[in-house]
């Protein structure tokens, strides 16, 4: 089979490849889907998502453990015996019940059960930025799985008309060689034209697969009929001033860096405490049997215990010293952290404005490409220029559509970076159609918990 046959046939299976993979986003409006649900979809469906609101209501749990140290301990108590004896041959045995309630609470414990409660609270707010930027890092992937795969398709479908030109311009070659018009040349060149698209569609196809595969993990199911736009709105800052401004007052990241300050003092109040007097309520009540030999009645007894520590190996010293050393710590995380979220809302404002410079520079060269593309068949046809002309343009027009196509799909995806740089990528900033979790419902519920067993509500 001679090297035009084997183009053409190759040509055939890759269109006939295109049209199934593309077909999902042309297959008509009753099956499309909008970035805002596709974003609703990753919201609603990602486990990531779902792990962090599990974390946030196990941290709360934490508040109710450390609440219960100002509350009372009761326990109640039932004891049976059975006794025997053998004593100069008698035998002699005997069975005994008792039942009893006991009351334990500690009245003051020098403010250190309010610190560790303190703390728990702080960690319920760290666990809720966490979840904050779950979201966040969920949808942004999601929103860059989606404008990936317009890219990719895009590109599939440019390189495709590719593929076709260059096999018009060889038939064309051949036919103007087999009327004495042209040369073996125009034709082998032609041909390594054809060749080359071919490749760099078969390229094409395989970045448009990878792209679907991470379209079905963010979004939860494959992309059908998408459309490469969106309206931002007012949600993008207007300055990077305010962009900093902004991600300075409401970003997870430096919020939880905060959030690990407060928890961190708390700690360091938490073991100071710890020197202080401690001072317990306990009670006991005796119902049955209370005093042996069958003599039946009650007894019961109040006191009250006071312990203050002198001794404890150099234990709470030590303990004393981490905290504060830990909370010096968080306060230099947290500058850290600033510092990093600052970098990545430059990043994303440059990369924004970088891809509007890019978008200009490439419409105009397609444009211009194009007309030049147009000028060369038309002088190509009355022979003042040649087809490796014709080539050489067609291949720059390509590049530049490329160029272009690549440079819309990088301003959205970051203008999304951009958004999750100053904290506005969620579902409620973007309005997306989903009920918004949080995990507060349920913080609240556990903060009015005192029952051993009851259900918590609450998203």
């Amino acid at each position: 089979m001679k090297l035009n046959d084997l183009l053409f046939a190759s040509q055939r299976a890759l269109l006939v490849g295109v049209t199934a993979i593309a077909f999902g986003f042309s297959s008509g409006v009753a099956n499309a889907e909008t970035l805002q649900e596709a974003l609703a979809s990753a919201y609603a469906t990602n486990p990531n998502i779902a792990s962090a609101l599990i974390s946030v209501k196990a941290s709360a749990e934490d508040i109710a453990i450390r609440r219960s140290g100002k509350l009372p301990t009761i326990a109640g108590s039932v004891e049976y015996a059975h006794t025997w004896s053998v004593t100069g041959g008698a035998f002699t045995n005997s069975d005994s019940a008792t039942l009893g309630l006991s009351y334990r609470q500690t009245l003051f414990d020098n403010l250190k059960t309010d610190a560790q409660i303190e703390q728990a609270r702080a960690f319920s707010v760290v666990a809720t930025q966490a979840l904050r930027n779950a979201e966040q890092n969920v949808l942004l992937s999601a929103a860059s799985a989606y404008f990936n795969v317009m890219r990719d398709t895009k590109l599939v479908q440019l390189r495709a008309e590719n593929v076709a030109f260059f096999r018009a311009q060889s038939q064309a070659a051949k036919d103007r060689l087999n009327i004495g018009e042209g040369t073996r040349i125009d034709v082998s060149q032609a041909e390594a034209r054809l060749a080359s698209s071919v490749a760099s569609y078969k390229n094409a196809i395989t970045s448009l697969q990878v792209s679907q595969a991470g379209y079905q993990r963010w979004i939860g199911h494959a992309p059908q009929n998408l459309g490469m736009s969106y309206n931002f709105g007012n949600s993008i800052p207007n300055s990077l001033d305010a962009a900093l401004n902004l991600a300075d007052v409401q970003h997870p990241a430096i919020l939880t860096a905060f959030a690990q300050i407060r928890a961190a003092q708390s700690a360091s109040d938490a073991a100071a405490a710890a020197f202080g007097p401690t001072l317990d309520l306990i009670g006991s009540i005796c119902a049955i049997n209370c005093f042996g030999g069958g003599v039946q009645g009650m007894s019961g007894s109040v006191r009250l215990t006071l312990s203050i520590p002198i001794y404890a190996g150099g234990a709470m010293g030590a303990t004393v010293r981490q905290a504060n050393l830990n909370q010096i710590k968080s306060e230099l995380d947290a500058l850290a952290t600033r510092n990093q979220v600052r970098e990545s809302v430059i990043s994303a404002w440059t990369g924004v404005q970088n891809a509007n410079a890019q978008i200009q520079s490439a419409q105009s060269a397609a444009s211009s490409s194009q007309l030049v593309l147009n000028g060369v068949i038309e002088e190509q046809k009355v022979g003042q220029r040649t087809i490796l002309d014709v080539l050489n343009a067609r291949s720059d027009l390509t590049s530049s559509q490329e160029i272009l196509i690549s440079a819309q799909s990088s301003k959205l995806i970051a203008s999304f970076s951009l958004l999750s740089s100053v904290g506005r990528l969620s579902a409620s900033d973007l309005n997306l159609p989903v009920q918004i979790r949080t995990g507060q419902g349920y913080v609240q519920s556990v903060e009015d918990i005192w029952a051993e067993l009851r259900s918590v509500p609450g998203n």
